[in-house]
């Protein structure tokens, strides 16, 4: 029996191969090593995160300048710059783009169908169109969501615990980020069962976070903070605004403690990190992005600034303090 292939399937398989052999087989020769492209905004505010990433894959056996070479890109705050760069990437032949938040996996996709993307971080990734599912991304693209809707309740009751009295709160959230308002409804939801009013301060950039924050004086008692690429690049200003505000601050991650916020209750972002470059390390060994489960958090931290909370003049509950992860002072 004869098989006949047509010239655009031919085509096709033959730029999948071409796609697929190169990787595994750069791998291999040190003189020629693979490339991975890190695509993010602030390399200052992503710097310990990305040390996370490469030691953890310095212990998978990849050295940078030796095994794999490094490009890094960023930003600098400039999300529209994000389409220049990951074509940048892509013009250098980058085997894999990691990328460093949904600004950066959206700018990778959209320039790149074949280049494996690996995201460490993602709120929504089946919401927001990153991938098909999470136990069968499809595509070039896979990583580690971050999402758990039932963290919201557990941090008003930190809150609750930590403020006596606790009756106002304000949330601070990006509102173009629509995972961002997904998380201040689940605040809205959690709210009531503890008795909290919430109000909401949104901002839709930098410039934005000064005004909400110092409007807020005198009327309410605690700022929970909604994480995402626009509030992280801008921790320290939100922190000092804060706390000229003599508001007590509530973080999704240790990131913002470390940077003077108050307290914070979430996954750990340098496990994630590091589970990404496992992720890295399997496709440079051959395995395709669509056959690797996007993964879930399993690491929680509770972390607590006694600087801060002195300078608020908070007294930390030694029942709090006791199931602290890590207590900064």
């Amino acid at each position: 029996m004869t098989v006949t292939i047509g010239r655009r399937e031919l085509l096709a398989a033959l730029g999948g191969a071409a796609a697929a052999w190169p990787l595994a087989a750069r791998a291999q020769q040190p003189g020629n090593p693979p490339t991975i492209g890190v695509l993010g905004s602030d390399s200052a505010a992503w710097s310990h995160l990305v040390s996370a990433l490469m030691q953890r894959l310095r212990e998978l056996g990849w050295i940078e300048n030796r095994t794999i070479a490094i490009e890094y890109r960023w930003t600098k705050g400039r999300n529209e710059h994000y389409a220049a760069m990951a074509a940048e990437l892509v013009g250098l032949k980058a085997d894999i783009i990691v990328a460093l938040g949904t600004p950066a996996i959206v700018a990778a996709r959209k320039v790149t169908a074949v280049i494996p993307i690996v995201f460490p971080i993602a709120s929504d990734p089946v919401g927001d169109g990153l991938v098909a599912s999470l136990a069968r991304p499809g595509g070039n693209v896979t990583g580690l969501s971050n999402q758990r809707p039932e963290l919201a309740g557990k941090r008003l009751e930190i809150l609750r615990e930590l403020i006596p009295g606790l009756s106002r709160l304000a949330v601070l959230a990006n509102s173009l980020n629509p995972v961002a308002i997904l998380n201040v409804g689940e605040v809205q939801a959690a709210a009531p069962k503890l008795g909290l009013v919430v109000n909401t301060c949104d901002v839709k950039g930098a410039n934005d976070i000064a005004p909400a924050i110092e409007q807020l004086t005198g009327r309410t008692q605690a700022l929970y903070v909604v994480g995402d690429s626009l509030v992280f690049d801008n921790q320290v200003q939100i922190n000092t605004l804060a706390l000229v505000a003599r508001l007590p601050t509530m973080f999704p991650q240790r990131e913002y403690v470390e940077a003077g916020g108050l307290i914070s209750y979430g996954t750990s972002f340098p496990d994630l990190f590091r589970r990404a470059a496992e992720m890295v390390d399997k496709i440079l060994r051959g395995a395709k992005p669509a056959d690797i489960p996007v993964e879930q958090p399993t690491k929680y931290e509770l972390v607590i600034n006694l600087k801060t909370a002195k300078a608020l003049g908070l007294e930390v509950p030694p029942t709090l303090l006791a199931r602290a992860d890590e207590v900064i002072e």
